[in-house]
C-alpha cells in the first residue's frame, strides 16, 4: 500500500502488458475509492475477494468458538459442560457454519474472486455486478445463521437427517434450512461467473493449455458448485413441504422414504467435499512449483485430473449409506468407484513429489503449509480408502474414526492450502511483506496441533467411541484430552497470523511485484494491484511454470 510521490511526474511499466502507464493510472486497488460506500458497492473483484476474506473469517471464529465448546466438554466422560441438547446444538452449528459458511466458500470466494482475472490477463470477472451480489447473498445467508444462534441453535446435526429434521427435532430447523438454501445461490452465481470468465476474457495466448493449475481446479470446481448445489436447494425445500405442511416424502409413517433423504442429501454433498478440496489442490500446486523453483511434473494431467475428480464426485455418493439398507450390489458399485476416486487425487500426489525433486526448495511459509497440505491429504486420503472398503466402513461406521478422516481431508487439508495461500499472495494482496519466521512457526503450530487434534480420534473411532455422544465410557478419556489439548495448540495456530498479518499492514516493508520468484501474469502486475489490472491487454508467449526458460536465459 506505498504511495509515488508524484502521479504526473513517475512512470512505471507494466509486466505482461509490455507499455508504459503514468503513477496516476497505476494507483492500487486498494486506494480507488475509501469510504465505506466505496466498499459496499464495488463491483472489483478484488475488492470483493477481500470481502469475502473478512466474512468468512468471522464465520470461521463462530464455528473454532462451537469446536471448542465440543472439545471442552469432551474432556471429561461425563460430559459436565454442557447439556445433551446443548451439545447437539454445538455440534449442529459447528458444521453448519464450517461446511457452508466456511470451507465451500473459503478459497474459491476469496482467492478465486481476487486472482482469476489476474491469471487470466482480464481486467474483471465476465459479471462483476453479480459478483457482488453473490457477496450480498451470502451476507444475508449468514444473518440467517447469527439469528440462529440468538433463537437458539438447531440440534439435528450439519446433514439435516429426517425424519428427525421433518419431525421431531426441536431446535429452528426451518431458518437453518433457509441458510443453506440463500447460500447456495450464492455459490452458484459464483461458479456461474468463474466459468464464463475462463471460457470468455482469456488475454491472447493463455491458451487452455497455458492456464495456471489453480484456474483448472476453480474451473472444475464451478462446474461442481452449478449442477451439485440445485439438488441440495430442492432436498431443502422438501423438508420444508414436509416440516410445515406434513407432506409424505421422507417420513415412513406418513408414507415416505427416509432413504430418499440420504441420496439426495449425499448426492450434493460428496462432490461438496470435493467443492472444498479441489481449490485447495490447485493452490498446492502453485505453491509447489513456486517453492521448487521448477514447472509443474506433467501439467496436462496435473490439470485433467482436476476434472476427472470432480466428474467421479458425482458417482460416489452412496459410500455413505453402506449400513443404510442400500443393496448390497449397489455397495459394491459404490465401494469400487469410491476406490477409483483415489486415481486421479494420487496422479497430484505423485507429480508433486516429482516436481520437488532436485528442485530449488525454499522453505518459506507458504512452502511449509503446502507440504503440511500434502501430509494431511495423503493420511486422510489413505483412511478414505479405508473407509470405502465395505467391511471396515461397517466396524467403523458412525465413529470418531470417521469424524478424523473427514477432518484430515477438509479441514486439515482446506484450511492449511487456505493458509498458504494467504501466505503466499498476501504481499500481492495488500502490499506488504509478514515476517516470514513467524510465518514458519505458525506453520510448524499448525501441524502438530492438527495431528494431536484428530490423530487420536482414529484411535478412539477404531476402539469404538461413537460420535454426537458427549458421554462416553472413561477408557476414552486419556484419547479425549490429548485431543482437546491439541485443538487448544491448533488454536494458537489460527490466532497468530491474525495478529501478525494485520500487523504486516501497517509496518510491513513494502512487497515487490514478485515476492517468490513466482511466474505467472499475476507476479507482473504491482503490488497491489491497480483497480483494472493491466492498462495493456498481456501477451503470453510462454508454457506456464516456465521457471527452466528463465533458469537457461540467466545462463546466456
Amino acid at each position: 500500500m506505498t504511495d509515488v510521490a508524484d502521479p504526473k511526474l513517475e512512470e512505471a511499466n507494466v509486466g505482461g502488458g509490455g507499455s508504459t502507464e503514468t503513477t496516476a493510472q497505476r494507483i492500487s486497488y486498494l486506494r480507488a475509492g475509501h469510504s465505506l460506500k466505496s466498499w459496499l458497492l464495488t463491483t472489483d473483484h478484488k475488492r470483493i475477494g477481500v470481502l469475502y476474506t473478512l466474512s468468512i473469517t468471522f464465520f470461521f471464529f463462530i464455528g473454532a468458538a462451537a469446536a471448542a465448546l465440543i472439545r471442552l466438554d469432551l474432556l471429561t466422560p461425563a460430559g459436565d459442560l454442557l447439556t445433551n441438547e446443548g451439545y447437539n446444538r454445538a455440534f449442529t452449528i459447528h458444521g453448519v457454519v464450517m461446511v457452508w459458511f466456511f470451507l465451500i466458500p473459503s478459497i474459491p470466494n476469496t482467492f478465486g474472486n481476487f486472482l482469476i482475472p489476474l491469471m487470466i490477463g482480464a481486467k474483471d470477472l465476465a459479471f462483476p455486478k453479480l459478483n457482488l451480489l453473490s457477496w450480498y447473498i451470502y451476507m444475508l445467508a449468514g444473518l440467517f445463521t447469527l439469528f440462529i444462534l440468538i433463537a437458539g441453535g438447531v440440534d439435528t446435526g450439519w446433514t439435516f437427517y429426517t425424519p428427525l429434521s421433518t419431525m421431531y427435532a426441536n431446535g429452528n430447523v426451518i431458518l437453518a434450512a433457509t441458510a443453506v438454501l440463500i447460500v447456495g445461490f450464492s455459490s452458484i452465481l459464483t461458479g456461474l461467473n468463474f466459468i464464463v470468465t475462463v471460457h470468455t476474457l482469456r488475454c491472447p495466448g493463455m491458451t487452455w493449455g497455458r492456464l495456471p493449475l489453480f484456474v483448472w481446479s476453480i474451473y472444475a470446481t464451478s462446474l461442481i458448485l452449478v449442477l451439485a448445489t440445485p439438488v441440495l436447494s430442492i432436498t431443502l425445500v422438501l423438508i420444508w413441504l414436509e416440516r410445515l405442511f406434513g407432506l409424505g416424502i421422507f417420513t415412513p409413517a406418513i408414507g415416505g422414504d427416509p432413504l430418499l433423504f440420504q441420496h439426495l442429501f449425499w448426492f450434493y454433498s460428496h462432490p461438496a467435499v470435493y467443492i472444498m478440496v479441489l481449490p485447495a489442490l490447485g493452490v498446492v500446486s502453485e505453491l509447489v512449483a513456486a517453492g521448487a523453483h521448477k514447472p509443474i511434473f506433467g501439467y496436462q494431467f496435473v490439470a485433467g485430473s482436476s476434472i476427472a475428480i470432480a466428474a467421479l464426485g458425482f458417482f460416489v455418493w452412496g459410500h455413505h449409506m453402506f449400513v443404510s439398507g442400500q443393496s448390497l450390489y449397489a455397495s459394491a458399485a459404490f465401494s469400487f468407484l469410491s476406490i477409483a476416486v483415489a486415481i486421479p487425487s494420487g496422479v497430484k500426489v505423485y507429480n508433486w513429489t516429482a516436481t520437488l525433486f532436485k528442485g530449488h526448495i525454499s522453505l518459506d511459509p507458504p512452502f511449509l503449509f503446502a507440504m503440511t497440505f500434502i501430509g494431511l491429504f495423503v493420511f486422510g486420503g489413505l483412511t478414505g480408502l479405508m473407509l470405502a472398503m465395505l467391511a471396515i466402513d461397517v466396524h467403523v461406521h458412525d465413529t470418531y474414526f470417521v469424524i478424523a478422516h473427514f477432518h484430515y481431508i477438509m479441514v486439515g487439508g482446506t484450511i492449511s492450502a487456505f493458509f498458504g495461500a494467504l501466505h503466499y499472495w498476501w504481499p500481492k494482496i495488500v502490499g506488504r511483506m509478514y515476517s516470514l519466521a513467524w510465518g514458519r512457526v505458525t506453520a510448524i503450530f499448525f501441524f502438530i496441533g492438527f495431528n494431536l487434534t484428530f490423530f487420536p480420534q482414529f484411535l478412539l473411532g477404531y476402539l469404538g467411541m461413537p460420535r454426537r455422544y458427549h458421554v462416553y465410557p472413561p477408557e476414552f478419556q486419556v484419547l479425549n484430552v490429548v485431543s482437546t489439548g491439541g485443538a487448544a495448540v491448533l488454536g494458537i495456530a489460527y490466532l497468530m497470523p491474525l495478529i501478525y498479518l494485520i500487523y504486516s499492514m501497517r509496518y510491513g516493508k513494502p512487497a515487490p511485484n514478485d515476492p517468490w520468484d513466482a511466474t505467472g501474469l499475476e507476479w507482473t502486475t504491482p503490488s497491489p494491484p491497480p483497480k483494472h489490472n493491466f492498462e495493456t491487454l498481456p501477451v503470453v508467449d510462454r508454457p506456464p511454470y516456465d521457471y527452466e526458460i528463465e533458469m537457461r536465459d540467466e545462463h546466456v
